[in-house]
């Protein structure tokens, strides 16, 4: 089994044996999953209170739908939404791990008053000042793929394949090269290397077959040498395969979890906190990288 790089944020550190759970908090009117929709502020506030109670290690603040079938939202309207809920959060949870999901420039350098600690890119550098954003407010960073797709463009007829690959090996290879390139150049503006994280970041710019090799293949991006994130909870390759509804996505969900868990990854990013966090632990355990919390049973003077 490999040993996945830790990730430390806020002094604290997340490894094999304390993988890290990040909670959605989606400030819109319109994200795929009817349960994270908190666009008003009294919805968000008690998104994060729960979270934290039921294990959140990170809160993952978003203003804007990934989708195109999301409303249009400008610069503004997304800061708008945003900074003064990571602000306030930041004052009732003075050691709160506070992550913004935007592709923006503008977005995370208007965050930094909230003592941001990781910009979440989804969109593969699309705006390549943002890793510059988050190295000079002493942020941390996700580098994802997106398949070079734009921002909020669902992918079409996408193909990796070339004359001397499989689909799955080209995939796989195009995947690593730009989570490696995006990781460099995080180095290159001063983010350490325990600040970066990669996300193959499933179904943007894949289909469901792929999204579903990206996480047989979690250990391909465990092997670059830098915590892998992992964004699964409810996503579409998910209801494809099962063929269900967002809201009935869970277990899905949770097994597609365990599976990248077993094999290195270190974040996990979630709309259901307190299920991911057990199978996480129970993984952990399994792996032998985290003791059981009780160890009774048959053991000499137990029941």
């Amino acid at each position: 089994m490999v040993t996945p790089a830790p990730l430390l944020l806020r002094g604290r550190i997340f490894d094999a044996g304390r993988p890290a759970v990040m909670a959605i908090v989606n400030r819109t009117r319109d994200s795929f999953y009817a349960g994270n929709r908190h666009h008003d502020d009294e919805s968000a506030y008690l998104a994060v209170e729960s979270a934290l109670a039921d294990g959140a290690d990170i809160i993952d603040v978003g203003g804007v739908r990934a989708g195109q079938e999301g409303e249009d939202v400008s610069i503004e309207q997304e800061i708008e939404r945003v900074v003064p809920f990571l602000i306030e959060i930041r004052r009732r949870h003075p050691e709160a791990i506070l992550s913004l999901d935007t592709w923006r420039a503008p977005v995370a350098a208007a965050a930094a008053e909230a003592g941001l600690d990781l910009v979440n890119d989804t969109w593969a550098g699309h705006d390549p000042s943002l890793v510059e954003v988050a190295g000079r407010i002493g942020a941390g960073i996700v580098c994802s793929h997106s398949g070079g797709l734009p921002p909020r463009t669902d992918p079409v007829a996408v193909h990796y394949a070339r004359e001397d690959q499989s689909e799955e090996e080209a995939l796989l290879a195009d995947v690593r090269r730009v989570l490696a390139e995006g990781a460099h150049r995080a180095l290159a503006v001063g983010i350490p290397r325990d600040r970066i994280l990669l996300d193959p970041t499933l179904d943007f710019g894949k289909t469901t077959a792929h999204s579903l090799a990206l996480v047989r293949h979690t250990q391909d991006f465990v092997d670059l040498g830098f915590p892998v994130l992992q964004a699964i909870s409810r996503k579409d390759f998910v209801g494809e395969s099962l063929d269900l509804p967002a809201d009935e996505r869970l277990e899905g969900s949770l097994a597609a979890t365990a599976i990248a868990a077993w094999q290195g990854a270190t974040v996990f990013r979630t709309h259901d906190v307190r299920p991911t966090r057990r199978v996480l632990d129970m993984v952990a355990t399994i792996r032998g990288d985290r003791p059981p919390v009780r160890q009774e049973r048959g053991v000499s003077g137990s029941a």
